[in-house]
């Protein structure tokens, strides 16, 4: 039976293939969905797979692509009402207003027609799903909506770029005036440090030059509006006017954990390292976990292109993956790319501003914002020579503006990716980073010829007397001195250890020249440490080994942390227990562990207790949580002070595991509904029936791991962020190539592909990225034929 299983399957996909007429194509294109929900789309002419990439995505994800069209737009209010005319301001106020076709030049040669054909391609479907509205996906119903036409500039918009530095800027400004530039260096961990002092002690300069009194404002108020994910509400509850209370708690929470736990992972050996004898490449980038997810998986093959792997539904193009010469990955390289302007403006005219000495007017332009429920609002935007005008202060007689690079000519995020697939080789490849201006990136190349390299790619400004960390006046002292070009940033070729491995870690050497162009803080090195070890464990590597270290849950900070109780004891029982169980424990942060509970529980005490003993009460609401470098700096000095608090959260973890998880420590496993787990809500759900939830909402699942093992995720029991697409190549063959993508790869609940991913994901586990067309066709759920 198992020989005919290829012809069974070839015999399916042949009676469930279709045909139909889709206006805009020049020619038939066919699009073979296999079993997993990923598109393989073959198209005749560029035009066309384009046209299909974008019609494909609008079937699976339309009303994610909805969504985007009205973020991109500036027009969720008109949508969801008052409550989100702030960030319709923001949208505008940031929007991208340069010349639409050199725009699009940037990122591929013909990327004026590409990008223009994935636009018809995803309006082509909206113009035919309207002559039934009935078919549309549940959320348009519930919304009472239905779907817009794109345009080119709903492609480009930068309003979900990973760019948040000016926040800590403007943090930072605070804390200096709270508790002095040399109290922030010693508690935030800047680095690396330069060889060549910016200041006299070799720390970064932050030396504020503007009125620190005055920062303690809504000054970003507008910034971050934009930059907020989407909240779905029903009628206004007292619940709901408690939060808008705590509104700025929750803004500076969500902005935290996504600078915490927003990075990835991923790694390239070369072939002396594999069992294969041919480079291997690994990705996990870690965002946010939803539904629906926030890559897509396709495969895109016409003449001159042949690419499968993911990018985002709302982009053409692959931002990771391999063609037939070379695979590449990203992670995220910290890169400096906004800073906050302070400016003092003329008392008899506000709209102009001091600089270098005369008063300049300010651009301005007012747009209208309609509102779902109420009338229509008038914004007048404002624009220095720097940025958008963010906050006036009429009292001090100041503005502030934001100096966003992202603003400029090349810097939709990802969008660059056009040519990297393209790419026959590392020279065209590194080429092709050239144009990848936003977000920086670690972007890394594996091909068959036996080619390894690391290019560290992003929008690097070039500060010749300010290091960016906190606001400056905009009189005309602090500018940037242009971009540091690309290739200037790090990188390696064919490195003599035989690997790279990034993840969001400081790479940058102290040699580095430009120390004013890159940023000042990054990730936690643990992930990228455990990487390194395994890499080089002296085993040849197989696709297995990749598997196992993208699931790899042993903690660095355990093995770090754990041995210091070796020689302490504790009199009260439980805690004891506690001690025993640790002292025994392999550090790994496995599901099934109560040793994992434990550790996690007191790390979390620790973290919390050092804290409390090292941030000053007025600080810390600029300064939600320590570097784990300096926590660790902290508890490794030994003093009688410190063995005591180890034992004092020990005996804290207990009691909390104890409230949650009973009196029984053996139930105390890791992973649970009450620890450990994952729950995915659909932005939608308090909207619907409990039935509809239950469809829609996905989860519990146990989990394992958190914010510093390689398989990242997170630091709170329900686990919101972390890697939902891997991706795993062996260049020996393209067929080898494995991928996930949580929780599947539609939108749309209605779909077998809406969650089935889903538990697939929570093993661990992967399916088959079949590359050649033969492959394809024997898991071929569906083939559909588009024709003009």
């Amino acid at each position: 039976m198992q020989r005919f299983l290829p012809l069974l399957l070839l015999i399916l996909t042949i009676s469930s293939a279709c045909s139909q007429s889709t206006p805009g194509l020049q020619q038939p294109v066919e699009i073979i969905r296999d079993r997993w929900g990923v598109n393989h789309i073959y198209a005749k002419n560029e035009h066309d797979l384009f046209f299909a990439q974008g019609y494909s995505a609008a079937q699976d994800r339309l009303f994610q692509l909805e969504i985007w069209r009205r973020q991109a737009t500036g027009t969720v209010a008109e949508l969801l009402g008052p409550q989100e005319t702030k960030r319709d301001i923001g949208t505008r106020l940031f929007r991208f207003r340069g010349d639409i076709n050199k725009e699009l030049l940037h990122y591929h040669p013909h990327g004026p027609q590409i990008v223009r054909a994935f636009v018809e391609g995803i309006n082509a479907y909206i113009t035919e799903i309207l002559k039934t509205p009935e078919k549309l996906p549940f959320e348009f119903r519930v919304l009472d909506t239905k779907p817009g036409l794109w345009t080119p500039e709903v492609v480009i918009s930068r309003h979900q770029g990973l760019a948040y530095n000016v926040r800590d800027e403007l943090n930072y400004g605070r804390l200096v005036k709270l508790i002095g530039a040399d109290k922030l260096r010693e508690l935030q961990w800047f680095h690396p440090q330069p060889t060549v002092a910016i200041s006299k002690t070799g720390d970064p300069d932050l030396t504020l030059h503007v009125n620190g009194d005055e920062l303690f404002q809504p000054i970003l108020e507008l910034y971050e509006a934009f930059r907020l994910p989407l909240k779905f509400k029903g009628r206004p509850t007292k619940a709901d006017e408690d939060e808008a209370r705590r509104s700025d708690r929750s803004v500076d929470d969500w902005f935290d954990t996504e600078k915490q736990y927003v990075g990835s992972n991923n790694w390239i050996i070369s072939g002396n390292k594999s069992a294969s004898g041919y480079p291997m490449l690994a990705n996990d980038p870690h965002r946010a976990q939803s539904t629906p997810s926030l890559r897509y998986w396709v495969h895109l093959n016409a003449p001159g292109w042949n690419v499968v792997g993911a990018g985002e539904p709302t982009l053409p193009g692959i931002s990771v993956g391999h063609n037939e010469y070379g695979a590449w990955g990203l992670t995220i390289f910290e890169t400096d790319n906004e800073d906050l302007y302070v400016y003092e403006t003329n008392p008899a005219n506000p709209n102009q501003y001091r600089y270098k000495g005369r008063w300049v007017t300010m651009k301005t332009m007012s747009e209208t914002i309609s509102v779902k429920g109420g009338q229509s609002v008038r914004a007048e935007l404002k624009y220095t020579q720097h940025g958008p005008v963010v906050f006036e202060d009429k009292q001090h007689h100041k503005a502030y503006a934001v100096q966003a690079g992202w603003l400029e000519t090349g810097c939709s995020p990802y969008l660059a990716s056009l040519r990297m697939n393209q790419a026959h080789n590392w020279a065209e490849f590194r080429q092709a980073c050239t144009y990848s201006r936003i977000p920086g990136e670690n972007m890394i190349w594996a091909d068959k010829t036996g080619t390894i390299g690391w290019q560290a790619v992003g929008l690097a400004p070039i500060r010749k007397n300010f290091t960016g960390l906190v606001p400056v006046p905009g009189d005309g002292r602090y500018e940037w001195s242009g971009y540091l070009p690309i290739q200037q940033l790090p990188g390696k070729l064919n490195p003599p250890e035989g690997y790279v491995a990034t993840a969001n870690n400081n790479l940058t050497p102290t040699s580095f020249p430009h120390r004013n162009a890159i940023g000042w803080t990054w990730a936690a090195p643990s992930r990228a440490h455990r990487i390194e070890e395994v890499l080089n464990d002296g085993k040849r590597k197989s696709m297995v080994d990749f598997m196992a270290l993208q699931a790899d849950y042993l903690s660095i900070p355990a093995r770090t942390l754990v041995p210091l109780l070796q020689n302490l004891s504790s009199p009260t029982d439980r805690t004891e227990q506690a001690l025993a169980r640790l002292r025994r424990w392999d550090y790994k942060l496995d599901p099934s562990s109560v040793a994992a509970s434990i550790y996690v529980a007191w790390e979390g005490q620790l973290k919390q207790a050092v804290y409390q003993q090292k941030v000053p009460k007025n600080a810390q609401p600029y300064f939600k949580t320590m570097p784990s470098r300096r926590v660790f700096d902290a508890l490794l000095i030994p003093t009688a002070a410190r063995d005591s608090l180890l034992l004092s959260c020990m005996d804290r973890a207990v009691t909390e595991l104890t409230k949650r998880l009973g009196s029984d420590m053996d139930e105390w496993a890791y992973g649970q509904r009450k620890n450990k787990h994952i729950t995915i809500t659909h932005p939608l759900s308090d909207l619907v029936d409990k039935e509809m939830q239950k469809k829609i909402n996905l989860g519990p699942v146990a989990r394992g791991g958190y914010g510093e093992t390689v398989n990242a995720t997170g630091n709170d029991l329900n686990q919101a962020h972390g890697a939902s697409f891997r991706i795993l190549v062996d260049t020996e063959d393209w067929d080898k190539t494995l991928g996930v993508n949580n929780p599947g790869q539609s939108g749309n609940p209605d779909s077998p592909h809406y969650g089935d991913l889903f538990p697939i994901w929570a093993e661990n586990s992967y399916f088959p990225v079949f590359f050649s067309k033969e492959k394809v066709k024997t898991v071929a759920e569906g083939t559909t034929i588009l024709k003009p």
